[in-house]
């Protein structure tokens, strides 16, 4: 039993944002029920295949984010397949749906017709650029992906080496970031529910997200009145705190305070250092002349002999290629590797665990993702035996 397992969930979701969101919810125990349009979510066909993508049901994105769930296929500008879909908000506590604004509506499913059904109805929208109920702008409607969020909210302008150009990060933080903030939002609501009995709306935009994302950029712009622009891997406030080459590939170097600055002279064998520059404003006034010393060290070292030398005295790790995490014991016995079925392949798969641990109702990935329309018997015979039970 997980910690949700007394929740349903209608999930209208698709691509990214929306499926983690209520893959979280799944992995907690909740009953996710996928309803997905007419062909399946857009992304079922995207690759990695482990083999043939012409027998595999769908690729690694798809996996990865809808493991657990249930799926049924409506056509919501259908009368029967609406009177299914209504018939099924009766019932449920959570509708989670991210399309762009306006599209429920079209089809008179929106959050007011919905509550008509069940009053006590939580209903969660994640947008680009959040919905008209909580705060109308002119961007609304406007589609929006998660590349699209980090270019306006700041994270691309602040990522990437001073003399590049802005950059994107590597995973994809506008949807990830978002739905990690709505399934909190959703959480809070049930919690609220519990107390009160009131369902209500719940709105994430990306745009918002990545504001908040990006907060140290935020207080810095009013702090200083200077626009934050790309420090490469360097901190504005902090140093060492940085990437460096060595033998065998890249390590990282986090010398928070002024212990870990002589510790790290220490272990340099450069007293002088941690003599002439004691505090962080005089290692930030010379940083460039102390990377240079930083960087000549490092690079006579592999990473296992830097990280060693540190171990105990200043926080450091090696820059891991995911090779060296599916090799890394720590990930193995966290349980952030999980096998699933590959339907279609001759072997499963693996993809990311949850890192939500709990003592009492731990959460864990349920099973694969469905096949498109996988469940409709199961779920709508479930409320045709309701019904009866009434």
């Amino acid at each position: 039993m997980g910690a949700l397992s007394n929740l349903r969930v209608l999930d209208l979701t698709q691509v990214l944002a929306g499926p983690y969101c209520t893959m979280l919810l799944a992995d907690m125990g909740a009953d996710v029920v996928k309803i997905e349009r007419p062909g399946g979510d857009m992304i079922r066909s995207n690759p990695p295949f482990v083999d043939d993508p012409d027998e595999e049901a769908y690729g690694g994105y798809f996996q990865s984010v809808n493991r657990g769930k249930r799926s049924i296929e409506l056509d919501l500008g259908d009368d029967e397949d609406r009177a299914d879909f209504l018939s099924l908000v009766e019932e449920a506590d959570i509708v989670i749906e991210n399309y762009r604004t306006g599209t429920m509506e079209k089809y008179d499913l929106g959050y007011e017709t919905l509550t008509e059904y069940n009053e006590e109805l939580i209903y969660s929208s994640i947008r680009g650029f959040g919905d008209p109920r909580t705060g109308e702008t002119h961007r609304q409607g406007q589609p929006s992906f998660d590349l699209i969020a980090q270019a306006l909210g700041g994270v691309m302008e602040t990522t990437g080496q001073p003399d590049g150009p802005p950059t994107k990060t590597g995973p994809g933080v506008g949807d990830l970031f978002t739905a990690t903030l709505n399934c909190i939002g959703v959480l809070a609501a049930v919690n609220h529910r519990e107390q009160t009995g009131e369902g209500q709306y719940v709105d994430t935009a990306m745009y918002d997200s990545m504001l908040s994302f990006t907060e140290r950029a935020i207080y810095q712009q009013s702090y200083t009145g200077e626009a934050p622009t790309r420090r490469g891997n360097s901190h504005p406030t902090l140093f060492p705190y940085n990437a460096f080459e060595t033998a065998d590939g890249y390590a990282v170097i986090a010398a928070f305070n002024n212990n870990h600055w002589a510790e790290l002279c220490d272990v340099m064998d450069r007293p002088d250092l941690a003599e002439e520059y004691p505090t962080t404003a005089d290692r930030l006034e010379h940083r460039g002349a102390l990377r240079e010393d930083l960087a000549e060290w490092a690079l006579e070292l592999s990473n296992d002999e830097l990280v060693g030398r540190l171990e105990g005295r200043v926080p450091a790790a090696p820059v891991q290629t995911t090779d060296e995490i599916f090799d890394d014991p720590h990930v193995h016995a966290r349980d952030m590797l999980v096998p699933v079925e590959q339907p279609g392949a001759d072997r499963d798969v693996e993809i990311a665990g949850t890192p939500i641990k709990m003592s009492e109702t731990e959460p864990e990935p349920r099973g694969r993702a469905p096949l498109l329309d996988e469940h409709r018997a199961e779920v709508l015979g479930e409320r045709a035996e309701e019904t009866a039970d009434d």
